[in-house]
């Protein structure tokens, strides 16, 4: 049987501009991200930073996700490239990369989701769920056009460096960290400060110049359209964790 890649369609709609708004997933399991994937969310995040996800669950998540219209994203851990390189061959094609500092980190994290002569990713061929174990017959000639490398801006050095970071090719977008940008600038717990506010506008403004999409964490809706306005296009708004606290505690709450 052939089969044909698919197309990294979330990676498209950053690159057109078009609004898409997703969560974080840290419970770390097929039947919920399935169910998340019902109630409308444009992306869904599987968290391998915070949440305890592996290589196995990530991949479940993956699986469930792929019968409906919603586009999975991979949040990693740290920079490790053998890991990277296990998340890609399960079939990962968006991935999100916390805690980037530098432009030789960001280079290197290019390199970690291409082939040679590009970048340095191994070849699986038929081992892998990416290939679809080899029915993909141009999955090589393909994948690198289908990959889309998001990194996570959330430090004074990263944002010192979001210039020379940004510019990289092969770098699809920029993801900005209000929540450890507030902690590393001094204000822990204080994602809205207004210090860390003009940081994080600043931030989108000098991105959206450089022509590159960039995303944000933001859970209020007035500031998302504000943060539109100044050129934003994919937001975290949730997490299926709050989410399913919040809902509970609603509801005992009523009783």
């Amino acid at each position: 049987m052939s089969l044909s890649i698919t197309e990294n369609n979330f990676k498209k709609a950053i690159q057109a501009n078009q609004r898409q708004l997703g969560a974080f997933m840290a419970l770390a399991d097929p039947i919920s991200a399935e169910l998340m994937a019902t109630t409308g969310f444009d992306w869904l995040l599987i968290d391998g930073e915070h949440g305890p996800n592996d290589i196995k669950s990530i991949t479940s998540q993956l699986q469930a996700l792929a019968a409906y219209p919603v586009h999975s994203v991979v949040r990693m851990q740290d920079h490790n490239i053998a890991d990277i390189k296990r998340v890609l061959d399960v079939g990962g094609q968006t991935l999100l990369i916390p805690m980037v500092e530098s432009a030789e980190q960001a280079k290197q994290l290019v390199q970690a989701v291409q082939y040679p002569p590009k970048g340095v990713r191994g070849m699986g061929g038929g081992l892998t769920r990416a290939t679809r174990w080899g029915s993909i017959a141009d999955y090589f000639e393909k994948a690198d056009d289908n990959m889309c490398l998001i990194l996570q801006l959330e430090s004074p050095e990263g944002i010192a460096e979001l210039d020379a970071i940004t510019q990289l090719d092969g770098v699809d977008g920029i993801f900005i960290g209000p929540a450890d940008l507030a902690a590393a600038m001094g204000y822990i717990g204080q994602p809205a400060h207004p210090e860390v506010q003009r940081v994080v506008e600043d931030a989108i403004k000098r991105i959206q110049v450089i022509g590159k999409p960039v995303g944000v964490y933001c859970g209020d809706p007035e500031q998302v359209k504000v943060y539109q306005a100044m050129g934003a296009s994919f937001f975290l708004i949730g997490a299926d964790t709050m989410l399913l606290k919040q809902a509970a505690s609603t509801l005992i709450a009523t009783f």
